[in-house]
């Protein structure tokens, strides 16, 4: 069986969440996601298929996941720079929940002060996440 999207970042993040949502079934997450086929799940999880976007926003409410990082790992596996660019023009930088609270995090640190990143800063922030 042909499996050409079994290397990217969304197959690995939807295996790993449906091992960390357990006991809940993999049958169970693919109906929650509205998938009349619950082998789809398994699909993605395997990289047979890839998600269509338009099912990006169902079947993170049944994964429990930020809507805004499956839409890029979805949209990182169709790997058409044409409708990255579209979208990125379009609506700018995607930003997750997550991310969203760091950045408050930082002006609130910062006094609201919209400090430039340095590279004392840069280190920092690198050094935190060991990179």
């Amino acid at each position: 069986m042909k499996r050409p999207f079994a290397d990217t970042d969304l197959a690995a993040f939807i295996a790993k969440r449906v091992l960390e949502l357990r006991p809940k079934s993999q049958i169970d997450i693919a109906g929650e996601a509205g998938f009349v086929n619950a082998n789809v799940l398994s699909m993605l999880k395997s990289g047979a298929t890839k998600l269509p976007l338009d099912r990006v926003l169902a079947l993170a409410k049944a994964l429990k996941c930020d809507p805004k990082r499956l839409f890029l790992l979805a949209l990182q596996q169709r790997g058409n720079e044409t409708e990255k660019t579209a979208i990125a023009d379009i609506f700018g930088t995607v930003v997750t929940r997550n991310e969203v609270i760091w950045l408050e995090e930082l002006r609130d640190a910062s006094g609201r002060s919209d400090p430039s990143l340095t590279s004392r800063s840069r280190a920092a922030l690198r050094g935190i996440f060991s990179k």
